[in-house]
């Protein structure tokens, strides 16, 4: 069973649950479906603390929402954002089953392309804070840029203003183009798009280099190892 915390927002958990069910029925056949359970917050309680810096009570949330799914059976866990991945470890510490960081299956994939130096794209937290970058050095190995100061309050308010809300917006996308156009003229080999909801807005054909989704990776991750014996199902 795969529990998932979720709602943040809501538009990439249904990706997530979308990728979960395909992928699983294109393993086990066409009435095969994926066993998860998902906890899904209300996302403007959870953006507000994040804007007030109020780690600590989302920390708090987050192992609530963690223990709750391992309570009503989940076999491993998966936060389906990329900033919420600030209180991954204190998760792990709180529950028994394992915790599928999403940095990691998206590090690997890069590195098995070959790739080093690497772009990327999220909130302002997961871009200017040291989980997210430092992990992708310091675990994998890798050289991650970010854009400027005033291009990574471009992707921040885009993602917050609009993706989460379902809004694709045209104008968007062409400043997303540009950013990630800055980036590979910063050295970037590849970009990872490290917030749950921008696949909603930039697909492959908007970058001249690779670009790893981490809703994608993390979920096919997360298939593999259920499926695959990595973990031991519950009685």
């Amino acid at each position: 069973m795969i529990g998932l915390i979720g709602g943040m927002s809501w538009e990439s958990s249904a990706e997530y649950y979308r990728i979960l069910n395909q992928g699983v029925r294109d393993r086990l056949g066409p009435t095969a479906s994926a066993r998860c359970l998902l906890w899904s917050f209300d996302f403007s309680e959870i953006e507000r603390l994040q804007h007030d810096g109020d780690w600590n009570r989302l920390t708090a949330r987050m192992i609530d929402a963690a223990r709750r799914l391992e309570t009503g059976g989940a076999d491993m866990l998966l936060i389906c954002t990329n900033t919420m991945h600030r209180m991954a470890e204190a998760v792990q510490n709180a529950v028994s089953v394992p915790l599928l960081h999403i940095a990691d299956p998206t590090a690997q994939r890069i590195r098995k392309a070959g790739l080093k130096r690497i772009g990327l794209l999220g909130t302002a937290f997961t871009m200017e804070h040291d989980f997210y970058k430092g992990r992708l050095r310091d675990v994998h190995g890798l050289d991650v840029v970010v854009p400027d100061e005033h291009d990574r309050a471009v992707v921040h308010r885009i993602i917050y203003d609009e993706l989460v809300a379902g809004k694709v917006v045209s104008a968007s996308r062409d400043a997303y183009r540009q950013i990630i156009a800055r980036l590979v003229a910063d050295g970037a080999e590849a970009v990872i798009l490290g917030c749950t909801e921008i696949m909603l807005l930039v697909k492959p054909e908007d970058s001249p280099v690779p670009l790893f989704d981490t809703t994608a990776l993390h979920a096919e991750a997360a298939i593999a190892m259920a499926l695959e014996g990595h973990i031991q199902p519950r009685p």
